[in-house]
């Protein structure tokens, strides 16, 4: 085993150290496995990262379905492209320590995921994909014979089990607050598009960064000045938040319905690009250890996954949008604009941490949260729990079919 330094600078993985893959039969595993990661990645564009970015706006009225499944598709190969990187590794090679997936079993983790992911597309139920896919490999990865990775669990499961309080208690907080009426309306939205630019400009993207690095825009801007980090990202950060502020300001001076569909809009953007950036890692992840002895550099891996979700996004996604948005047909722009905005900045809290995260789960939350502040929850009690143990049982679903499926083909081979 030997030390590959990823392409971007911040972590390092065990990966065996062969040549090329040998031998026809080993050549058409890897043409599977590629096959099943490109299916995977349909059907993450077809059901979560297609469907929920944009699904309160849909149901707010503010974009229409089929406009919304292209424009979802655009955003979420880019944001694929631009921050894929980190949670692609660490699906690929660090929910299991002391191996490598193998060729077979990423066909089988991949393969097994993706299935449980289009049934629930093709059954118009949104399957919580980032603890599915989890699941699968973790569970090849322990019948190939490795360890499980516990520290990185503990970080897994803090975010997962963090994100229904956080993202539904923001999501209260800013219903609550755009509905009181001693908060001028006109005042807090642009507010809310300051917040959102000060969290843009600390996100880290390719192009801010040094060749095979990312950076965020504040970083970029400390390395060409050479000043003070926290004086630079602090003025940064405030003057990007006032200029988004300000716009909104005067977006919403003359019509202050068009000026919030105009920032639910743009909200909704974000998400979408932010959900490429997540979830192509749950589709190109299992491949890493296949391609990275290959040579394989890791920008066309993520533009193939990509486009996988592009393709998924527009030929499936209008579907579970319509399904979805019929449960947020009550969210008004208020509502729909107090989900986004901690939706977002989960998203890419997870991007940063490599961590896999459902979009399912962070889009519900932040609707029960908005939801409770208007006094009325749009998903029931019972609702709550039936989904919470469903997206605990499709990670253990994933993970027993996973070990059990791969044990059967590695006794076969």
């Amino acid at each position: 085993m030997s030390l590959r330094d990823t392409r971007f600078g911040h972590r390092q993985a065990l990966v065996p150290t062969v040549g090329s893959v040998g031998g026809m039969a080993s050549v058409g595993i890897l043409v599977v496995a590629a096959g099943a990661s490109l299916f995977m990645a349909w059907a993450i564009g077809a059901g979560s990262s297609g469907s929920t970015p944009f699904a309160p706006a849909v149901g707010a009225n503010a974009i229409s379905i089929m406009r919304a499944g292209f424009v979802v598709g655009i955003l979420g190969l880019a944001g694929a492209v631009l921050q894929g990187a980190n949670v692609s590794e660490a699906v690929g090679e660090e929910l299991i320590q002391g191996v490598a997936l193998s060729p077979a079993a990423a066909v089988v983790g991949l393969t097994t995921a993706a299935i449980l992911v289009a049934i629930g597309v093709f059954a118009g139920y949104p399957i919580a994909t980032a603890f599915t896919v989890t699941g699968a490999v973790v569970g090849v990865g322990l019948a190939l014979g490795g360890d499980p990775a516990w520290a990185k669990y503990r970080q897994i499961a803090a975010l997962w089990i963090a994100t229904p309080f956080l993202g539904g208690g923001i999501a209260y907080g800013t219903a609550k607050t755009l509905r009181d009426e001693r908060v001028p309306e006109r005042i807090a939205v642009p507010l809310l598009a300051g917040v959102v630019g000060v969290i843009l400009v600390n996100i880290e993207f390719t192009f801010f960064g040094p060749s095979g690095e990312q950076a965020s825009l504040v970083a970029a801007v400390v390395t060409d000045t050479g000043l003070a980090p926290l004086f630079v990202r602090a003025t940064v950060s405030v003057l990007v938040g006032a200029v988004g502020a300000l716009a909104l300001w005067w977006d919403i001076r003359g019509q202050q319905a068009r000026g919030q569909r105009h920032f639910l809009l743009v909200l909704g953007g974000l998400v979408a690009f932010s959900a490429g950036g997540s979830q192509v890692g749950l589709a190109i992840g299992p491949l890493l250890p296949l391609v990275g002895p290959l040579g394989v550099p890791l920008l066309p891996v993520l533009v193939g996954g990509g486009l996988g979700l592009l393709i998924g996004s527009w030929t499936g996604a209008p579907r579970m949008i319509k399904a979805l948005s019929q449960d947020y047909s009550s969210l008004g722009p208020r509502r729909s604009i107090a989900a986004l905005i901690p939706s977002f900045a989960i998203a890419q809290t997870a991007v940063f941490f490599g961590i896999p995260v459902s979009f399912n789960e962070i889009i519900v939350s932040a609707i029960v949260g908005s939801g409770y502040a208007a006094g009325n929850s749009a998903v029931s009690r019972g609702k709550m729990v039936k989904t919470v143990l469903a997206w605990v049982g499709s990670l253990a679903l994933a993970l027993g079919i996973g070990y059990g499926a791969f044990s059967v083909v590695e006794a076969l081979l």
